[in-house]
């Protein structure tokens, strides 16, 4: 973008050049940054304890089954590796299909020409007494140690490491759908992700020193499935599940930001009567139908701690009718040429995000 600074120097300088380079990663590849700092046996005991967690154990039922058969000390066998890395991965496959967040390693699920080979055909297995050099537990810990090497860190080196702004996606509204448990797995995670992050003041040094990211962007989804009178609520939402990571980032020196936004908005907003009583809808096409429907999906809380605590608390359900997801198609649009796409504060993100660069 070529840019003409509004500072008086700007006859002396004239216009400068600014390179943006977007660098979208899918979600699952973020989730898998927190064991760079994990050992085999560290992962393995916490995996194995999430597994067996009251919102996890049904879902691990069919790979906990089959590890009570398996000698961690036996020799190696090919044959048992891919079962169990095949029954974990169908764990961490419905572990997403319920609406939680933390299913890490995340290129079991998304596998892509790795697929099949032995840096994912490993699992969490409990330690034994003894570990020789030829057993299951040797053989996976090398492979849990190749998947970091080999998956994650490039990741890092060649594209997190490089950043300095980062939008951070948050299906705040999917979990407030699924219940408090998918609401405190959603906090884990993004306090356990955004401990890897290299938060921090921008500096003229960063090509000797390293870059810092120095905006976050913590973006909370869908708000246009919500009534524009309910998205502060949904913000506030968002603030307080990534609070103690944003602390920690505000405290390095990097500046932070919540938003309720849409990239696209597949809805309108409308007030119907219903008994007398004023309530305000979104109104959007049904993707799974194409009919057109208007429907409220629920009020969300004044407090966000009306949410959190339940979650934290290990609550199963919430106490109040809560959030209902409704899947919108895209709108279908006839536009100008050169006119832009509806939405919902966009252009409030990218004035936070670059906004200072092309000032």
């Amino acid at each position: 973008m070529r840019v003409t600074p509004k500072s008086m120097l700007a006859g002396i300088t004239g216009n400068r050049t600014v390179h943006l380079d977007i660098v979208d990663y899918p979600g699952e590849w973020l989730l898998d940054l927190p064991l760079m700092g994990q050992d085999y046996e560290t992962w393995s005991r916490m995996a194995l304890e999430a597994a067996e967690a009251p919102g996890r154990r049904p879902h691990a039922e069919a790979f906990l089954a089959h590890l009570a058969t398996v000698d961690p000390a036996a020799p190696l066998d090919e044959t048992t590796s891919r079962m169990l890395a095949a029954l974990f991965t169908d764990y961490l496959r419905a572990l997403r299909e319920s609406g939680l967040s933390a299913v890490a390693p995340g290129r079991f699920l998304m596998p892509g020409d790795l697929e099949g080979s032995p840096a994912l055909t490993f699992c969490p297995l409990p330690r034994p007494s003894r570990t020789p050099g030829s057993s299951l537990w040797r053989a996976f810990q090398k492979r849990f140690e190749a998947y970091k090497r080999v998956v994650v860190a490039p990741f890092f080196r060649n594209h997190f490491a490089r950043l300095d702004r980062q939008v951070v996606l948050i299906d705040a509204l999917g979990a407030i759908h699924e219940g408090p448990r998918a609401v405190e797995d959603l906090r884990t995670a993004m306090a356990e992700i955004l401990a890897t992050f290299r938060p921090g003041r921008g500096s003229w040094l960063a090509p000797i020193l390293g870059r810092r990211i120095d905006r976050i962007l913590f973006a909370a989804t869908k708000a246009d499935h919500l009534h524009h009178s309910q998205h502060a609520k949904l913000s506030a939402i968002a603030e307080a599940l990534v609070a103690e990571a944003r602390q920690r980032a505000n405290f390095r020196g990097a500046k932070t930001q919540a938003l309720a936004l849409a990239s696209i908005r597949a809805t309108v907003e409308q007030t119907v009567t219903r008994d007398g009583r004023k309530i305000d809808v979104v109104r959007g096409r049904l993707i799974d139908t194409g009919e057109e429907a208007a429907l409220f999906p629920g009020r969300l809380p004044e407090d966000p701690a009306a949410l959190l605590s339940p979650a934290r608390q290990g609550a199963e359900t919430w106490s109040d009718a809560a959030y209902r997801v409704t899947r919108f198609a895209p709108p279908k649009l006839t536009l100008a040429p050169g006119a832009g796409l509806p939405h919902i504060r966009l252009d409030r993100a990218l004035e936070f995000l670059i906004g200072d660069k092309l000032a």
